[in-house]
């Protein structure tokens, strides 16, 4: 199955309310104040946050539509040509080959998201491409986390690097980066923790994770990876702004677009902070994470 495919099958709830809503609002009305009301509204409703849904209204009271060519296509071109503009430079390849060994990868991200499955995924991704990986189960306070890892590191062949519950999650990381490095391994991913609750516990257990791993090597982590769920709507916005005071964010993962009629949190989150979108998840098996692309993003979303 093609990428596109993917997108296609993994949006198709999104798409479907998505797509036929803004038809419905603008094929055969005359594109007036009240329409495009009615579509900022919608838009809004849809998850695509208050700027992108003005922007997108300003671009249709611009636009001039055809009614002598197919209409739901000059509809779809329109929104998807907006999101493909906006998120194309937000692509972010994660697996570019560099000279950095072993490349660190934090994951952050709110309990319940999908974050230690995320990881699996993305050591899956990794090891099919022939690359050596190691995961260190740093979120010490799950016995499920430790567990779904271990599961996942016999899967694809990787080392886990864990301690007991309750241990202390730096010391996981710094053991898990110094036996990565002594082995020539390429990518160390991290799982770190999920309770905002705790937000102050939770930003001094992050530094403390950095700092031991910058003895190491004072470049790392390389990467601090924050997984957000599509199916929390707006809350995915707050996430975001509140693991952004916790520790500096270089990607997000959107997981579980499969699972909501409101894939435009996605073009919300792109909109407020654009922070660049390294894979999303759209479905169950664990070859449904897809590395971003945008193109793909925004033609499987206007699907019709």
């Amino acid at each position: 199955m093609g990428i596109f495919e993917k997108f296609k099958i993994g949006l198709s709830k999104s798409s479907k309310n998505f797509s036929f809503g803004i038809q419905n609002l603008v094929i055969n009305k005359k594109i007036d104040s009240q329409t495009l009301g009615d579509l900022e509204d919608f838009l809004i409703q849809s998850d695509v946050g208050v700027i992108a849904a003005k922007e997108l209204k300003q671009i249709f009271s611009q636009i001039k539509i055809d009614p002598k060519k197919n209409i739901t296509n000059q509809i779809n071109l329109i929104v998807e040509n907006y999101i493909k503009n906006l998120m194309s430079p937000l692509e972010k390849n994660l697996f570019i080959e560099e000279n950095i060994k072993p490349k660190v990868i934090l994951v952050a991200g709110v309990n319940g998201v999908g974050k230690t499955t995320t990881i699996g995924k993305l050591g899956k991704i990794l090891a099919s491409n022939n690359k050596q990986v190691v995961f260190a189960a740093a979120d010490t306070f799950r016995a499920a986390a430790i567990e779904q890892l271990e599961i996942w590191s016999k899967k694809i062949g990787a080392k886990i690097i864990k301690s007991e519950i309750g241990s202390d999650p730096a010391s996981v990381a710094f053991k898990a980066l110094e036996y990565s490095k002594k082995n020539n391994i390429d990518y160390l991913l991290i799982d770190t923790a999920g309770r905002l609750q705790n937000k102050k516990n939770l930003m001094e257990e992050f530094k403390k994770i950095s700092k031991v791993l910058k003895k190491i090597n004072p470049h790392s982590p390389h990467e601090t990876i924050l997984i957000l769920d599509a199916t929390t709507g707006q809350s995915a916005l707050n996430q975001v702004e509140e693991f952004q005071k916790i520790t500096p964010i270089s990607g997000l993962i959107m997981t579980k677009l499969d699972g909501t009629a409101k894939g435009g949190i996605l073009l919300a989150v792109a909109k407020k902070y654009n922070l660049p979108i390294i894979a999303v998840g759209l479905g169950e098996h664990e070859n449904d994470l897809e590395l971003f692309k945008a193109e793909e993003y925004a033609k499987a979303i206007m699907q019709h």
